[in-house]
């Protein structure tokens, strides 16, 4: 039996984005598919749209590889490139089931939605990947840590090809569960 694929999780700004976010967003679907990886997004506009669209495009592509959690139980707003439409109702609470979907984060640029994903992959302790160069979150926290749960931080990426090459390295690396989520809840890890 195959060992399953790796997810990558893409989190940045749903709405109207520049061009040139939407070419670092669709490089890095269309990148993270070629490298085996399979994409989770939020399924709707914006950088998760770009991601996906980057990712159908992939010639690695086949159906399956493209997951969208979507925030209503609405399938028909998912963009046109997610293939596997997860409709959870959960609203902003979705951001916490695509980050624990992923093995990796890759953050590119984001607003306070973004800022949410990246603190829930840092207490669940999945690596995080940051682009550089665009507004938004992802710019602001790459290379820091945002607190006491990890001595690693944010990794820095200036390019959707340094970002995919700093997820192959990432999820190379065993890691143990997060056990401490905050909240009080520490898991026992003796």
């Amino acid at each position: 039996m195959e060992p399953r694929r790796k997810v990558l999780a893409v989190i940045g700004d749903g709405g109207v984005i520049s061009d040139a976010r939407a070419r670092v967003a669709f490089e890095v679907g269309q990148r993270a598919i070629e490298a085996g990886f399979r994409l989770v997004t939020g399924g709707l506009g914006g950088t998760m749209a770009a991601a996906s669209e980057g990712a159908r495009r992939a010639t690695a592509y086949t159906e399956g590889s493209v997951i969208g959690v979507l925030p209503s139980y609405d399938r028909a707003t998912a963009n046109l490139w997610v293939d596997v439409v997860i409709p959870s109702g959960l609203q902003i609470a979705r951001n916490v089931l695509v980050v624990a979907m992923a093995d990796v984060v890759v953050a590119i640029g984001g607003g306070s939605g973004t800022l949410s994903e990246m603190a829930v992959a840092w207490q669940l302790g999945r690596p995080l990947v940051a682009l550089v160069g665009l507004d938004g979150w992802s710019g602001e926290l790459a290379g820091r840590a945002l607190d006491h749960r990890s001595h690693e931080p944010i990794i820095r990426a200036e390019s959707a090809e340094q970002a995919i090459a700093s997820a192959l390295d990432a999820v190379s690396i065993d890691r143990a569960e997060a056990g401490d989520i905050g909240s009080g809840w520490k898991k026992d890890l003796r």
